[in-house]
């Protein structure tokens, strides 16, 4: 009886993301993202209500330390709004930097025993998140209707700062996601990394504390145009950051096109280091 051998070749398209295999392997991503949520709020007695007490804990917190004590300046708002505006984007993009880094490791046993299209783990972490964020946009609409600041339509612009925080985050993710799974340090400076890029966004601070001559450069962080956006559309704080936003999407653009050149470079050797 012969033998039938399978042989396995890497796939040869070049463009970036096969979005034809992507939709293809749609149930397995749907299922990831199913899983990573049910895992996160699994035999927990408050469930999805941690998606509201994090935010809330968290930004009470920088609200005596920075708010009371510090006396950070808030552009003339309440620091609560002024640090929780701040929050809801920043715990989006934090969180998925995270799991998305761990999605590799998490997942080798997946990545040594069956194929699929590599780039769906990351992509599960960062669409996992969008419930919290979306539950963190509802709290900040709650906390501002209390507060009783006046409605803006340039609510309507939020998808623009939505894009530019999934092209970051996801970029990120990409880069150290496959750096993760080749070099396990990078998994345990996450907790460090994420602390410091914190402070280096206006999440406790205004980006007017920065010195003028010094913004521009600022903004090369895209945290800076998208936080700014944020309190600009919900606490009407200036005018919309243009600027910030403008450098912000371009940097954005070419983390998440570089992200996924290295994560594809970096994909044919996960199956030998995981």
């Amino acid at each position: 009886m012969s033998r039938q051998e399978i042989v396995i070749r890497a796939n040869s398209k070049s463009n970036l993301i096969d979005f034809v295999e992507l939709w293809n392997y749609r149930d397995l991503l749907f299922f990831l993202v199913l899983r990573s949520f049910k895992v996160k709020y699994a035999q927990s007695i408050l469930g999805v209500g941690w998606a509201v007490i994090q935010p809330l804990v968290a930004t009470l917190i920088f609200t005596i330390i920075f708010g009371r004590v510090a006396k950070v300046s808030s552009d003339g708002v309440p620091y609560f709004l002024f640090s929780l505006c701040a929050m809801v984007p920043w715990n989006y993009f934090s969180n998925t930097l995270t799991d998305s880094t761990n999605s590799l490791v998490q997942n080798t046993n997946m990545l040594s025993k069956v194929y699929f299209p590599r780039i769906v783990l990351p992509l599960a972490a960062v669409f996992s998140k969008l419930l919290d964020f979306l539950i963190g946009l509802v709290l900040l609409i709650i906390m501002i209707a209390i507060y009783e600041f006046p409605f803006s339509w340039n609510v309507l612009l939020l998808p623009l700062l939505i894009i530019v925080l999934l092209l970051n985050s996801l970029g990120l993710g990409l880069w150290l996601s496959a750096m993760a799974i080749q070099y396990r340090d990078v998994k345990h400076a996450m907790t460090f990394l994420v602390q410091f890029l914190m402070y280096l966004a206006p999440v406790v601070y205004p980006t007017s504390n920065i010195p003028e001559d010094y913004r521009l450069i600022y903004a090369i962080n895209p945290m800076v145009g998208v936080i700014e956006g944020f309190r600009s559309i919900f606490l009407n704080t200036g005018p919309m950051p243009w600027t910030y936003l403008g450098i912000g999407f371009v940097v954005s653009l070419v983390i998440f096109l570089l992200g996924i050149l290295y994560f594809k470079k970096a994909e044919r050797h996960f199956a030998d280091v995981a």
